[in-house]
């Protein structure tokens, strides 16, 4: 994918999607990416393996699931957090894999193949930087 000419959304869907193909060989069917606030939200969608989505159909299976996952976000999120940092010249303040009480941040994963990563900034984006299309 050609980084010139792609918004900030667009490029840290990019990152996400091959930083999870890194991460559990799988590349996701699609990737969602959306701000605001001060609020990142990055949406992997098919990005369970066929034997995750089976297993997460008992609610014994879907906990091992989201633990697994919550444990390799633990240990890459620090790769993604630069990248987000890198995209939006903005620090990300907070990225968790479990809903921490004094901020919010949350991964979840759905056995529908859906992971959801929520990622605090330490600021907002103005919507006119956001949507704004990289020219270099």
């Amino acid at each position: 994918m050609e980084i010139a000419n792609l918004t900030m959304a667009e490029r840290i869907a990019a990152a996400a999607s091959e930083l999870g193909k890194r991460r559990t060989g799988l590349l996701p069917t699609s990737v969602s990416v959306v701000q605001s606030d001060g609020t990142l939200v990055i949406t992997l969608h098919g990005a369970l393996s066929t034997a995750e989505k089976e297993l997460s159909k008992t609610a014994t299976g879907a906990m091992q699931v989201q633990q697994f996952h919550r444990e390799l976000f633990a240990s890459n999120a620090a790769a993604l957090r630069d990248e987000i940092r890198r995209i939006t010249g903005v620090e990300v303040r907070d990225a968790t894999a479990e809903v921490d009480p004094a901020t919010g941040a949350v991964v979840a994963v759905f056995a529908t193949g859906t992971i959801v990563q929520i990622f605090l900034l330490k600021t907002s984006i103005s919507d006119t930087t956001w949507n704004a299309r990289q020219t270099n």
